[in-house]
């Protein structure tokens, strides 16, 4: 160790020494400072105060803890009394869930019927108007085969209006185009004029009838057998007038003008004067080849004129009116070239046959082409 300085040594030991002797007489006190009372009294207070606050404290947690207790009980009561109720809650909403399961479920299961209610209503409603739609196809397609048979417009005028009353009294909106068209296509088939072929066939057979009535340019004693008691009327006026003519010409009357005598002279003189004016009869002829035929030949005549008409009559009723026409063009010509034009009955056999000529034409009924389309448009579901 280095050497310490005798002055620092000395003041060392003279530090150390009073505090190492036991020898050493009490050292002097250092004063007191004056504010150490007041700290001292101010902590004095301050801890008498904490102990009042303390036992103060005390004595309310003294009386706050039965209070706290019951509370405590309270409340712990009110814990169970919740549980309990969660508890029920908790119950009931575990049944409520499962009655809302179960309620969901039946909702659900009431609209799957309703559901497959609803498109049975529809596959129904669908299915009658679909046979709605088929029957009425089906009488329009047999109508219109019977009216091409029968050439008559009659099958269609009466299916149209029995579709016409069924989609009436069906009354579905959806159908409503179809009606519309059906009473498009009756109108067009009402306005279509058609051959009456019964009349015509009537008129036919009275046309055949008169036949074997009808006088032949060959034959003038039918003529005159036919007119015999025309001439001799005639002859019996002229003589009756020319009495009176003459009697107011010369201004007399023959006094046996009123005799039975003199009218039956006048009469047989009326006829004998008809028989003589019918053995001369002179007539213009345009086809000589009438003259010509046979009296024999004039049996085989009417039945040829006969068989023409009655020919002509089946053309019409199997509707062949080429057939028809070239008939009764040829009957017309054999009324024309042999038999007597003068006559009123083969005038009125020429009518007839020009009657039946000019309406017998063939006749196109419409189709109900509108309707039929109405028809597959629905059936199809546009």
């Amino acid at each position: 160790m280095p050497d310490t300085p005798p002055s620092e040594a000395s003041d060392a030991a003279s530090v150390v020494l009073p505090a190492l002797s036991p020898a050493a007489g009490p050292v002097p006190l250092a004063r007191t400072p004056g504010w150490l009372p007041w700290l001292v009294l101010i902590l004095g207070g301050t801890a008498a105060v904490g102990l009042g606050l303390a036992w103060n404290t005390q004595q309310r947690l003294k009386a706050l803890e039965p209070e706290l207790v019951k509370r405590q009980q309270a409340s712990q009561e009110q814990v169970t009394e919740a549980r309990l109720l969660s508890k029920q809650a908790h119950d009931t909403a575990v049944e409520t869930a499962s009655k809302l399961s179960l309620l969901e479920a039946r909702v659900a299961e009431s609209a799957l019927q309703r559901s497959q209610v609803e498109e049975l209503i529809s596959s129904l409603s669908r299915s009658r108007d679909e046979s709605v739609v088929a029957d009425v196809e089906a009488a329009l397609r047999v109508a219109q085969q019977q009216a091409a048979i029968t050439g008559s417009a009659e099958p269609l005028v009466a299916v149209l209006k029995q579709a016409d009353e069924r989609l009436a009294r069906y009354n579905q909106p959806r159908l409503e185009r179809v009606r519309r068209a059906v009473a498009r296509d009756l109108d067009r088939v009402r306005s279509v004029a058609l051959v009456d072929l019964p009349s015509l066939s009537i008129r036919l057979d009275e046309a055949v009838r008169l036949v074997d009535e009808l006088p032949l340019l060959s034959t003038p004693e039918r003529r005159s057998a036919t007119r015999s008691v025309a001439p001799a009327a005639g002859a019996s006026a002229v003589a009756a007038g020319s009495a009176p003519a003459s009697a107011s010409a010369t201004g007399f009357t023959l006094p046996w003008g009123n005799a039975p005598w003199w009218q039956a002279w006048t009469r047989v003189g009326g006829d004998i004067w008809g028989e003589v004016r019918g053995l001369v009869r002179v007539t213009q002829i345009k086809q000589p080849e009438a003259m010509l035929i046979a009296p024999e030949q004039a049996f085989f005549l009417r039945e040829n004129l006969k068989l023409r008409l009655l020919n002509a009559r089946l053309a019409l009723l199997s509707r062949q009116f080429d057939q028809a026409q070239t008939d009764l063009n040829q009957a017309q010509q054999s009324l024309d070239r042999y038999f007597d034009s003068s006559s009123r009955r083969v005038n009125s056999a020429q009518e007839l046959v020009r009657q039946v000529a000019s309406q017998s034409h063939q006749v196109v009924l419409p189709r109900p082409d509108d309707t039929l389309a109405a028809l597959a448009a629905a059936a199809a579901g546009r």
